[in-house]
């Protein structure tokens, strides 16, 4: 299933000489997990005290952009300066599910002025944090981590974002925003299915 993981190589291509020069400054892959969450975090927080502003909604696809550049480069630290360890992995796991909790959830104050209800985006990130928490099951299971779609960490990103960036520029909001958080619902439960599945191929 085609998902937006699958330009991650160009991603990273592009932003190795941004991480040799963060690793020749001594900064850890560690470090950049822990500051994607902290960013993550906070945006939430200032997306839920500016609720009602629609500009401030730029904040969100603005975090998003930069989360997914920090998740690739601490990973690239991590695989390609000798520092993978456990408690990166911990962090790593731990940070995505914490960061995507806060965002996620800020939306329900930050759309609510435009017509959007709290079900909906509740349900997208409890069914966000499943295909997140199956992912890291198959790999206990020792079939590897799975990042199949269609509806991964950057898939929600890309969507998420864009959505908020229409509302920002002043595109009529309404019922259509209720629409998009129960179709990304569904398409996060189908992405559990489908690493779930292509797991236990693997294994068979």
């Amino acid at each position: 299933m085609t998902s937006v993981y699958d330009l991650k190589p160009r991603f990273q291509a592009l932003l190795r000489p941004l991480t040799r020069g963060l690793v020749a400054r001594g900064v850890t892959a560690n470090q950049v997990t822990i500051a994607a969450m902290l960013a993550s975090v906070a945006t939430a927080i200032a997306l839920w005290g500016l609720a009602g502003d629609r500009a401030s909604l730029l904040l969100l696809p603005l975090l998003l952009f930069v989360r997914m550049a920090l998740n690739a480069i601490d990973g690239m630290i991590a695989r390609e300066h000798d520092q993978k360890s456990q408690l990166g992995a911990i962090l790593n796991e731990v940070g995505d599910v914490v960061s995507d909790s806060a965002l996620y959830l800020a939306l329900v104050p930050a759309l609510a002025p435009y017509g959007a209800h709290a079900f909906p985006i509740v349900l997208f990130v409890i069914a966000a944090i499943l295909t997140e928490f199956v992912g890291v099951l198959v790999q206990s299971l020792g079939a590897g981590r799975r990042y199949d779609g269609p509806m991964g960490k950057s898939d929600r990103a890309a969507v998420v974002g864009l959505a908020a960036f229409l509302i920002a520029i002043g595109v009529p909001a309404g019922w259509w925003l209720d629409g998009i958080m129960l179709l990304l619902a569904f398409l996060a439960i189908w992405t559990c299915f489908n690493r779930a599945r292509h797991a236990l191929r693997a294994e068979a």
